[in-house]
């Protein structure tokens, strides 16, 4: 079955044997129509079931009052976090969301940044694919006069509005606090070095182990552990070692970290006493477990919010300003739960 055709201004007009120019006016509420015809002309308009066209009106106004967002994965709870924070201070200003997911590739994510540009959206918010390391995309979005947000995953070289984490930090107190615990051969799982938060977290466990005296060993640090599936076969691969790690920091996710418990609980491996675990990011699930699992929460909704309301201070500028390049860091917070706790 067809959908019915759209009831436009015209049919409105055509039903009433009046100029499409009034019909608008009336709709509009303007002051150039008379009450009788302004009542005749909303009368109709209800019995055909005209809805107006917010987009058109908007983008007459010079902006379409919507934002774009991209990110790798709509399901994973940072990401669903953010969206919800930027929905909430997006909501209140009368502005919508168009919510795409990269699933970590780069042909997707421009294909997605391709359809929010010729949607017309005023800002693209976007934390960037695994695959992603080319930029130009991007600035693809920055020529074409948009407003560009990046968040948490971010293009380093890319002179734009940014909102991170102090990744390097919070890894620092992560590796520290099992340290602490009484850990004394602690694997480091990585994710891809192409993304700049996966250096910082990566250079916040080679500080911690310095500052501490304990020697780095690069059989206990294992590359690309950024699913759970791969933290897992990397955690198989680490427990083979002739002398193996009795703590593993899931720098890259909770999901990661996750991974490394199953097979723990598999092996028969007792957590914390015989290997702590420590993950990334705050997972829902991470509460959960048996036992539940260290990990740091990045603020998640609180990064959401910050990323729209950073649009919205640009918004209040002068529109012929040239945006200044600006980063914001929000310091996570280490979350010790069970999977670490040796002492006290």
């Amino acid at each position: 079955m067809k959908n019915k055709k759209r009831t436009t201004i015209y049919d409105i007009a055509e039903k009433l044997n009046i100029a499409a120019s009034s019909v608008s006016r009336a709709l509009n509420n303007s002051n150039y129509v008379n009450e009788t015809t302004k009542k005749l002309i909303l009368k109709t308009a209800a019995e055909l079931n005209y809805k107006r066209n917010t987009l058109a009106s908007n983008l007459r106004k010079g902006q379409s009052k919507t934002i774009g967002v991209v990110v790798p994965f709509i399901n994973q709870n940072f990401f669903a976090n953010v969206i919800a924070g930027i929905e909430e201070a997006t909501y209140q200003k009368g502005y919508n969301l168009i919510i795409c997911q990269s699933s970590e590739q780069l042909d997707k994510e421009i294909k997605c940044i391709n359809t929010l540009i010729n949607q017309h959206v005023d800002c693209i918010v976007i934390s960037i694919s695994v695959d992603t390391t080319d930029s130009a995309h991007l600035q693809h979005v920055i020529d074409n006069g948009i407003q560009l947000i990046q968040f948490d995953r971010v293009v380093d070289d890319l002179e734009t509005l940014k909102v991170i984490n102090d990744n390097e930090q919070a890894s620092f107190e992560a590796v520290s606090h099992i340290i602490e615990q009484g850990y004394k051969r602690i694997a480091l799982l990585e994710g891809p070095q192409t993304l700049q938060i996966f250096r910082q977290r990566k250079t916040g466990y080679l500080n911690a182990l310095k500052k501490h005296g304990m020697p780095i060993l690069d059989e206990l640090i294992i590359e690309n552990a950024w699913t759970k599936e791969l933290g897992a076969k990397a955690t198989r691969k680490l427990l083979n070692l002739p002398e193996p790690p009795d703590a593993i920091f899931a720098s890259t996710s909770d999901f990661s970290a996750l991974g490394v418990l199953e097979v723990a609980s598999a092996l028969g491996i007792k957590v914390p006493s015989q290997l702590g675990i420590c993950g990334y990011s705050n997972e829902a699930f991470t509460e959960i477990t048996s036992p539940s699992i260290t990990t740091i929460d990045q603020f998640s909704v609180y990064m959401g919010k910050t990323v729209a309301n950073l649009y919205f201070q640009e918004m209040d500028n002068d529109s012929e300003t040239e945006v200044v390049p600006k980063i914001i860091s929000i310091k996570p917070k280490l979350i010790v739960r069970s999977s670490t706790k040796r002492k006290g």
